[in-house]
Order: C-alpha cells, then sequence, then structure tokens
C-alpha cells in the first residue's frame, strides 16, 4: 500500500439497544473528517428475538435498535484485513464481551493464524448499564485478544482533557453508561455529548499513530 493512500479504518461493533451504534457513528464520523478511507460495519445478531423478552422495555428498544442500524453494512473478516486501522466495540455483559462480537472474532482465526492482523492499529469502546458494570473488564478482554493478534493498541488514555469529564474517565477506551433501563422510543439517550467527544478524539488519536506507522513502514528499516 502507497503511503501517500489515505489511512484505512474499521470500525467494527455490537448494538443491542443502540448506544454503541451510536458511538460508532461518531467515531466514523471523527475518522471521516480526519480524511481516513472508513467502514462502519455492525456484527448483528445471531439470535433472532430478545434475550429477554419478558423485559417489554428492553425488548422494544432492541427491536427498535434492530430496525434503525439494518442498512449499516454487516462486518466481514475481510473488513479487518483491509484496514489500518481496527476500532471495536460491544456492551459489557457480565464483565465480558457480548456474545455476538465474540463469535464475530472467532471468525477471524483463520487471517489471525496467517498473521494478516500483525501491526494493525488497535482500540476499543463499550458501553455497560451501570458505572461499575464490567466496563474495564469488557475492554481488557478485547485488548487481549489484540495482543494475540500482535496489534498495536493505542488507548485514549488520560491524554486529553475530555477524558476527564464526569461521564467519561476511562483511560482503557470509550466507556458509556446505558442505565439500568432501555426506553422505548429514545434509543441511546444516556450516550452523553462528552462521550461523543471522547470516542472521537481516540478514532483521531489511532488514526494519527497509525498513519505515522504507515509513514515508517513504508520507509523500512533505519541505516
Amino acid at each position: 500500500m502507497s503511503g501517500t493512500e489515505p489511512t484505512r479504518i474499521a470500525i467494527v461493533y455490537y448494538s443491542g439497544t443502540g448506544n454503541c451504534h451510536k458511538l460508532a457513528t461518531a467515531a466514523a464520523e471523527a475518522a471521516e473528517k480526519f480524511g481516513a478511507l472508513t467502514r462502519q460495519r455492525r456484527v448483528p445478531e445471531y439470535v433472532n428475538e430478545s434475550l429477554w423478552p419478558d423485559f417489554g422495555e428492553w425488548t422494544q428498544a432492541w427491536t427498535e435498535n434492530a430496525e434503525a442500524v439494518r442498512e449499516t453494512p454487516v462486518a466481514q473478516v475481510e473488513d479487518l484485513e483491509w484496514a489500518d486501522a481496527i476500532l471495536m466495540g460491544a456492551p459489557g455483559r457480565f464483565g465480558m464481551i457480548a456474545a455476538p462480537l465474540k463469535h464475530f472474532i472467532e471468525q477471524a482465526w483463520p487471517l489471525n493464524a496467517r498473521r494478516g492482523l500483525v501491526n494493525k492499529v488497535v482500540s476499543s469502546f463499550t458501553s455497560t448499564g451501570a458505572p461499575h458494570g464490567g466496563q474495564e473488564a469488557t475492554i481488557l478482554s478485547l485488548n487481549t485478544i489484540f495482543y494475540h493478534w500482535g496489534g498495536i493498541i493505542v488507548p485514549p488514555g488520560t491524554t486529553d482533557d475530555v477524558m476527564q469529564t464526569p461521564s467519561n474517565g476511562n483511560p482503557y477506551g470509550v466507556s458509556s453508561v446505558s442505565g439500568r433501563q432501555a426506553i422505548p422510543g429514545r434509543l441511546a439517550e444516556n450516550v452523553t455529548d462528552d462521550n461523543l467527544a471522547a470516542i472521537a478524539y481516540q478514532t483521531t488519536r489511532m488514526l494519527e499513530v497509525a498513519t505515522a506507522l504507515r509513514h515508517g513502514f513504508a520507509a523500512g528499516p533505519a541505516a
């Protein structure tokens, strides 16, 4: 790939009721503003109905989100191979990655086995129902996968003031608090403007690193 071509980023995520979708969309907008070639790709459900049909509010919000994201292209393993940078996100469930994203990652095993993910710049984000609902555990689970890939992890850290605003603060990856109730007709209302600014910052930061690395790799080893 020529060093003069734009940096490529794949934003790959699963969203249950819209919070991660809203963060991913803000990340894609920031990437396009940066000038990157951008693929925003959703990971679909692998079940055909709500996991919690008796929780009517959550189920209705889940159904609304499924309809809202229908036109968003579905993630393919080829998107990971195409990208210079990969931003991944999913809700945290029981302190772990939501199963649909984990299932997608497992499909990338052959690509990883032939070292097709080495030196990708990678970062992650999440949303949980409470401030201590497993945000860090979910992010670190994704980062552990990135270690296996040989990826270059670029966290947001506390490198910008936006990361220390009241609704942010997680240096490992942007994390929103979705609240305990999913409210029909009001998807992702708990994703704050500061969360959106933070994911834009995280995306830009990883693209800056990815672009610098591409130029460095293109130049070859130092004499």
